[in-house]
């Protein structure tokens, strides 16, 4: 009778390494909320979709800065808490916390910087540009929180403190 022998040899994978794909799964853009979520689409591009989001915001900016600042106050403040359940929702529904394309809290942390800003393109671009620098920066409390709260809130509140901090930033700018 011959003795069999159960050797566990090292397998060697032939798989790829885990893609960005996996890590960050697409969304279904014949969903609504996803569509929302994605800024309409643009935090869906291959590289720097937060960036792309947040131009993407500069049209609703100019739509609502034609509005009286009740009007703009109110509708970043619905924009802010629909964002919480939204960005919750598909951040679930993608098994991804804070997906990279989900850009709907880059809207509302823009939106929050252009609070008060002059009229004109050099406002908007000096809003953009600091909005993406405390965005990617996360300075205190802001990356801590990043890190610490989970589900919408987590998402949505550190680009609006992002935009607090851009918004003291381009007020003092604008008084100088």
């Amino acid at each position: 009778m011959a003795r069999q022998f159960n050797r566990s040899l090292p397998v060697m994978s032939t798989s790829p390494p885990e893609t960005k794909a996996e890590v960050n799964p697409r969304p279904d853009w014949r969903n609504p909320w996803h569509l929302l979520a994605f800024g309409l689409g643009s935090g869906g591009v291959p590289k720097a979709p937060g960036t792309a989001g947040t131009l993407a915001a500069v049209p609703l900016y100019l739509v609502l800065a034609s509005f009286s600042t009740t009007v703009y106050l109110l509708t970043l403040l619905v924009m802010f808490v629909f964002g919480i359940w939204l960005c919750g929702k598909v951040s679930r529904d993608l098994g991804a916390h804070d997906h990279g394309g989900i850009v709907w809290d880059e809207w509302v942390g823009f939106l929050t910087t252009m609070i008060w800003a002059p009229s004109g393109w050099l406002w908007v671009l000096v809003g953009f540009l600091l909005f993406r620098l405390f965005d990617i920066w996360k300075p205190w409390p802001i990356g801590y929180l990043d890190r610490q709260l989970g589900g919408g809130l987590g998402i949505m509140l550190d680009d609006l403190l992002a935009g607090v901090y851009s918004l003291i930033l381009l007020q003092i700018l604008v008084h100088l």
